[in-house]
């Protein structure tokens, strides 16, 4: 994997192995385009360093270092993050030294604080490692920095498609702000309505910014 720079840190083997298995096609999973919502509020940040948590193949990464941003894209999976590193590996040299691909299991990890914007999209842990991870997310925000959380919402199993059928890891926009506390200032907390193939997906959607020291 040379498209960027690559780390390794602990990997939980046994769910890793489930999601290598998921991403060994050769078609992407989630398609190439980084995903709408994410575009929709990172166009008008400026530039600066971006941690996307389960990046999966990169999408959102690749898109982010196209901007200027310096992103570290984590993910338990060596197959998608060496997917992401060939997607990334014909764009120019300046774009491809933005990229730092870190294999880990973002649960596991500690994230240092200096990042501008945090990304966790798509990423369903259980009851008991959401409230934890989403604060340690927040707290690796530089004061003012942006998070990012976007999911599958948990009325999306009766009234959606889609998305994983167990509603432990699902949640709402209402959840994440509680879990979340005081760790950001909420700008935006609401479901949003995603139109596919086989209908209507419905996501939970949190951003919020890391309160300024003294605010």
């Amino acid at each position: 994997m040379n498209a960027g720079r690559q780390r390794t840190a602990s990997v939980t083997a046994m769910d890793a192995q489930d999601w290598n298995e998921k991403y060994a096609g050769t078609e992407l999973v989630w398609g190439a385009p980084a995903n709408a919502v994410v575009m929709e509020f990172a166009t008008s940040l400026p530039a600066g360093r971006a941690l996307d948590l389960a990046c999966g193949e990169g999408r959102n990464a690749l898109w982010l270092a196209t901007r200027g941003w310096q992103v570290t894209a984590v993910d338990f999976s060596s197959v998608a993050l060496e997917k992401g590193a060939r997607a990334a590996a014909p764009l120019p040299r300046s774009v491809r030294e933005r990229l730092e691909w870190l294999h880990a299991d973002v649960t596991k990890i500690e994230f240092r604080q200096e990042y501008d914007l945090v990304l966790a999209v798509y990423l369903h842990l259980s009851p008991k490692e959401r409230p934890e991870l989403l604060r340690r997310a927040a707290a690796a925000l530089r004061p003012g920095g942006t998070l990012l959380v976007l999911g599958h919402d948990a009325t999306n199993i009766a009234d959606g498609v889609g998305g994983p059928q167990d509603i432990e890891i699902l949640y709402t926009p209402t959840e994440l702000v509680d879990e979340l506390g005081d760790a950001v200032d909420p700008t935006v907390a609401e479901r949003r309505y995603r139109h596919t193939e086989t209908g209507t997906a419905i996501d939970a959607l949190v951003v919020g910014r890391r309160p300024y020291l003294g605010s």
